[in-house]
């Protein structure tokens, strides 16, 4: 298996190459005069400043000159110059990436450990009332578009019963942060809550935080569910399980020790996959909430035309997801040892 990390890390590089080449040749789409708007910020945008901007940074030259210049300076971390969020493209990422990590973190434990949960009990449990339960309540959760069902929520729990605001934090904490009365660690409000010893900051987060979370999970817990409950019933039929039954195991062994075990690889795949989406930024939640993570820069930034930072967004999304691919792979081994990564 090490043989095959090192390798695999070793082609990452290779990956990324492909992604921001095809990432540049988007950006190389706009004629020089739209790529020159992109840098002006405070100077009128007349003709002479445009052509000024074109002459020193070259906007004018050939492909493969530009798409040099680009990689040496991404190379170096500077991705260009974030309009949207008015700071460098890499402090944008890193100041909007811990936000969308802490709503990951907290709608995977639903996503993970319910989904799989209800997928095994309504496979033990098939076409039984927990069963036909289980599929309605997939098949809503399923078909139901994200931004339909936040919408749903902040009607009830913000519009009508006005429990649960949108947005990540109040504004008394906000302006707290900005004096310097609530310090940011790490920017994952929940853990730095604890760690400046403020309980009723930690309570005013998950009171924002309920909301995107419960969007975000049960969408997500519905899928993982079905695939669960299908991939189980699959395993229950096979002669190792029988065989184990005939035997006089405990029902509780088939099934959790047995079947669950060998029924969890492709649950892996597409609960590794999932967590890998909500990571490169929940943009639709996000925006619905106003909830400031990375999908609502993203969304920000596309709506405003400000192509050097959606183009920062998909050159990072790239490496989180060969990253996690590669996780992916590795837990085929951990979960199923007759898999060998070679």
């Amino acid at each position: 298996m090490t043989a095959y990390i090192i390798r695999r890390l070793l082609l990452l590089p290779i990956t990324i190459f492909c992604v921001t080449l095809f990432v540049f040749g988007l950006y190389s789409l706009l004629d020089p005069g739209m790529k020159a708007a992109l840098y002006v910020k405070d100077i009128p945008k007349t003709a002479d400043a445009l052509q000024r901007i074109i002459q020193k940074y070259g906007l004018d030259d050939p492909f493969y000159l530009q798409y040099w210049r680009w990689l040496n300076h991404v190379f170096r971390g500077n991705l260009g110059w974030s309009k949207t969020a008015q700071r460098p493209v890499l402090d944008a990422i890193l100041y909007y990436f811990p936000a969308t990590v802490e709503l990951v973190l907290w709608a995977a434990i639903p996503v993970l450990f319910i989904g799989i949960w209800l997928g095994i009990l309504a496979a033990v449990h098939h076409n039984k009332p927990i069963d036909h339960a289980s599929r309605v309540f997939a098949l809503v959760g399923w078909s139901f578009p994200s931004y339909v069902y936040g919408l749903l929520l902040l009607m009830v729990f913000y519009a009508m019963l006005h429990w649960l605001p949108p947005g990540r934090v109040s504004d008394w904490v906000i302006r707290e942060i900005n004096a310097g009365t609530f310090r940011e660690v790490t920017r994952i409000y929940t853990i730095d809550a604890i760690i400046n010893g403020r309980p009723d900051v930690l309570a005013d987060v998950f009171k924002h935080m309920i909301l995107p979370v419960l969007t975000l999970s049960y969408i997500q817990w519905a899928l993982l569910l079905r695939v669960t409950r299908s991939s189980m019933l699959e395993t229950l039929r096979q002669e190792y399980v029988t065989t184990a039954r005939a035997k006089g195991l405990p029902e509780r062994t088939v099934i959790y020790k047995h079947a669950a075990r060998n029924a969890m690889i492709p649950v892996a795949t597409m609960g590794g996959m999932l967590l890998i989406g909500l990571l490169n930024g929940a943009v639709i939640t996000e925006t619905v909430f106003n909830y400031r993570g990375m999908g609502w820069w993203a969304v920000n930034a596309a709506t405003q035309l400000d192509i050097i930072s959606v183009l920062g967004f998909t050159l990072f999304n790239a490496f989180l997801l060969s990253l996690g691919i590669l996780v992916i792979d590795i837990l085929y081994a951990v979960i199923d040892p007759r898999i060998r990564l070679e």
